[in-house]
């Protein structure tokens, strides 16, 4: 299969998000990545738009008055020493995308199946922003 080596795992491909958009009258928001290094392909995941508001909010590291609820975890992460090592983008299912959040806790690492928005806003969320991984099947023409 195309983007998977011989070895049979798929292959990561490191994306930044580039926009958050809200195409009115839509009813979601659109999360636009781009491909770090060459050849910056794209992908867009549509998302609920709190959570397109809770992205834009992370990648311009704005804090709200009161803790949101990605705000608090990402705190309590960081105070029970929980590292996030890095969000991955595994697959999509008639435009339902999957993640998965990969943390470092103090009994080793933790691999947590969530919502793309949850895992990237948390990847922001970071004193080091962590790295957002795209399974490069994910980024084939369709």
């Amino acid at each position: 299969m195309a983007g998977e080596p011989e070895s049979g795992h798929p292959t990561f491909r490191v994306m930044e998000v580039a926009e958050v958009e809200v195409p009115l009258p839509q009813v979601h928001a659109l999360v636009h990545l781009v491909e770090a290094e060459s050849p910056f392909r794209t992908l867009t995941i549509p998302v609920g738009l709190a959570e397109g508001a809770a992205l834009a909010a992370a990648r311009e590291r704005l804090a709200a008055p009161r803790p949101s609820t990605h705000e608090l975890f990402s705190t309590a992460l960081a105070r029970l020493g929980v590292d996030v090592i890095a969000v991955r983008l595994v697959s999509e299912d008639q435009g339902v995308y999957a993640a998965e959040l990969d943390l470092m806790t103090v009994r080793g690492r933790e691999l947590f199946d969530c919502r793309p928005s949850d895992a990237m806003v948390l990847a922001l969320r970071q004193p080091v922003p962590s790295p957002i991984l795209a399974d490069e099947r994910l980024l084939e023409v369709r």
